[in-house]
């Protein structure tokens, strides 16, 4: 089940939320804990069993660490910790990279004739990597002693298997919402606000990214790709994942505001960064901030000199990379981003400038061309890719690219253009522009919403592209 489809929108909101209105507040942990569940498991109820164990490991170790705090018991903290994150974490590779690894030991046993090994894929449960993503930071932050260990695991559990962020996202501190768990009011406003921020995520997902998604499939289809096909798939990927996950964090943080929970904002206009920091101060800011303080930090941070520095944050990249999917391919994407956050720092350090005018061409060129591998996911493809977008392939629009090409694409594909500039031009217009709290500025993200829903219901709808992840 998923935001953008029927059985969500039709049958499990609307009866979640009445037996959550119905609920006592002293009960709603347990009721949103249930509903979160329930959701899970309607995907494959046998991969519910994986998460309530992650989180029942992640609660109780929390408490085991906190109790190792009061007895002054250092070494059974480090124990509790290294334990769980080690705990954790190989149930992530196991799920995540096995079939990696695998594919990789048959392609080198392929050069000297043997193999392949006998092996049957094992199948990555949706959920599972911003879970343990989430269940690590908490076990951290207990170590750290930034947050108290939860005594309550319904309370935990709600909020680590909380069903808004818990398929791809935002990736949500415990610290966040410790407080929200144990008295949150539930008034008009905060449903009023949450429902328009819900409204339009699901709108640009719909209406934009799903729209662009033939496009960029065809695109990345072809085996020899020209200029402009290469460049028109790549700028419309560029767009359907910004407003694929953009809109799916919306929705994540409209539907939290609705339950009484203030998740903070996971993207803020990336597109327009002018630096590649800038570009990962402003997108998927929860994962960004989260490779920080969790990985950075602890590989040593800036605190070891230049080259130690410049080399952790290529580490850093290139393992948040590869946490994006079982492949290669992130590997380079997380690689590529390294390695220019290394340039950008350097270039800071010894008091260098570029004009705005050259760093945002610089920055958004950069964003692009690390685009190619994340989408094509394979050397081969990432090759012809990089190849058209050279223009080794010839300049002219293929004929597959002609048949797939509609009006409605580049009326969308303007659109998001106009979406995405918006934040730097609407300065500049009249004041006349500004939120006046007018009726229609609360009327247009319902008639955008129903006009995304009569769209969805005409076509299939398309699975976010974060749930692979």
């Amino acid at each position: 089940m998923v935001f953008s489809s029927v059985e969500f929108l039709a049958l499990f909101l609307p009866l979640f939320f009445i037996a959550y209105l119905a609920t006592p507040g002293s009960a709603r942990n347990l009721t949103l804990c249930c509903g979160s569940w329930m959701f899970y498991a309607w995907w494959k109820p046998v991969f519910l069993l994986l998460i309530v164990a992650i989180t029942f490991v992640a609660w109780f170790l929390g408490r085991e660490i906190g109790r190792a705090e009061e007895r002054g018991d250092v070494r059974r903290e480090r124990l509790m910790t290294a334990g769980g994150i080690v705990l954790v974490l190989s149930c992530l590779a196991w799920f995540k990279y096995a079939n990696l690894l695998v594919k990789t030991a048959d392609a080198a046993l392929a050069t000297v004739n043997a193999g392949p090994l006998p092996w049957t894929d094992v199948v990555l449960p949706i959920a599972l990597s911003f879970t343990v993503l989430q269940a690590v930071s908490y076990l951290i932050d207990v170590r750290r002693r930034t947050v108290a260990a939860e005594p309550s695991f319904v309370s935990f559990a709600a909020y680590l298997d909380m069903f808004p962020h818990l398929i791809a996202g935002p990736i949500i501190r415990y610290s966040w919402v410790d407080k929200a768990l144990i008295e949150r009011q539930l008034t008009f406003e905060d449903m009023s606000i949450g429902a328009r921020r819900f409204m339009i995520g699901f709108a640009v997902k719909v209406l934009i990214a799903d729209t662009l998604a033939p496009v960029v499939e065809a695109a990345f289809d072809l085996p020899s790709p020209s200029f402009v096909d290469a460049w028109l798939g790549n700028i419309c990927f560029a767009f359907q994942i910004f407003f694929d996950f953009a809109g799916y964090s919306a929705m994540a943080i409209g539907l939290g505001r609705m339950l009484g929970f203030k998740y903070p904002e996971n993207f803020r206009d990336p597109y327009l960064a002018a630096t590649i920091q800038e570009f990962w101060r402003r997108w998927h800011i929860s994962l960004s901030s989260w490779l920080r303080d969790y990985l950075y930090i602890s590989l040593g941070g800036n605190r070891y000199g230049d080259v130690r520095t410049y080399t952790n944050l290529f580490l850093t990249m290139a393992i948040g990379g590869l946490w994006h999917g079982a492949s290669w391919s992130f590997l380079l994407w997380g690689a590529i981003h390294g390695v220019a956050l290394a340039i950008g720092r350097f270039w800071n350090q010894r008091g260098l400038w570029w004009p705005a005018v050259l760093s945002y061409p610089a920055t958004l060129l950069t964003v692009l061309f690390a685009w190619t591998p994340f989408r094509a996911t394979s050397w081969d493809g990432t090759l012809a890719m990089l190849a058209g977008q050279l223009g080794l392939n010839g300049f002219a629009i293929s004929d597959p690219m002609r048949l797939v090409v509609r009006p409605l694409h580049l009326v969308w594909l303007g659109v998001a253009f106009a979406v995405v500039l918006w934040p730097a031009v609407k300065p500049r217009l009249s004041p006349r522009f500004e939120n006046t709290g007018e009726w229609w500025e609360a009327l247009w993200p319902i008639a955008l919403f129903l006009y995304a829903i009569a769209v969805m219901m005409g076509h299939q709808t398309v699975p976010f592209l974060y749930f692979q992840f």
